[in-house]
C-alpha cells in the first residue's frame, strides 16, 4: 500500500516561493505516475503537475506553467513541487497523488493514492 505524506506548505507573500515535498513509502515506485493537485475552498480539485516516477516528461496546468516545477529524488522516494512567483489565486490545499497507470493525468479519478494535503496561503 503506497502512502504519501506532503509537507512544505505555509504562508507566503505574493511573488514568493515555496517548495512542497511528498514522501512516498510502502511500495515500488518505479512504475508509478505522480501528480500534484490543489483544491481551494468551494472549488473542485484541479490538476497542477504530473510526471512518471521513472520518466523525465513533465506536465503542467496552463495556470502554473513557467512558475512551478515538479521533480523527484529517487534516493529519498520524494516528489517535489517548486512554486515560484506565487499569486493569491494559487492559495489552496495541495495534494500529492499516485497511480499505477493513467489515461489522462489531469483527472483526479485516475489516481489511486492520495496524501492528506498541505495548506498553501498566499497574501497579497
Amino acid at each position: 500500500q503506497v502512502q504519501l505524506v506532503e509537507s512544505g506548505g505555509g504562508l507566503v507573500q505574493a511573488g514568493g516561493s515555496l517548495r512542497l515535498a511528498c514522501a512516498a513509502s510502502g511500495g515500488t515506485f518505479s512504475n508509478l505516475a505522480m501528480g500534484w493537485f490543489r483544491q481551494a475552498p468551494g472549488k473542485e480539485r484541479e490538476f497542477v503537475a504530473a510526471m512518471r516516477w521513472s520518466g523525465t516528461n513533465t506536465y503542467y496546468a496552463e495556470s502554473v506553467k513557467g512558475r512551478f516545477a515538479i521533480s523527484r529524488d529517487n534516493a529519498k522516494n520524494t516528489l517535489y513541487l517548486q512554486m515560484n512567483s506565487l499569486k493569491p489565486e494559487d492559495a489552496a490545499v495541495y495534494y500529492c497523488a499516485a497511480t499505477g497507470a493513467y489515461r489522462d493525468y489531469r483527472l483526479p479519478a485516475e489516481y489511486d493514492y492520495w496524501g492528506q494535503g498541505t495548506q498553501v496561503t498566499v497574501s497579497s
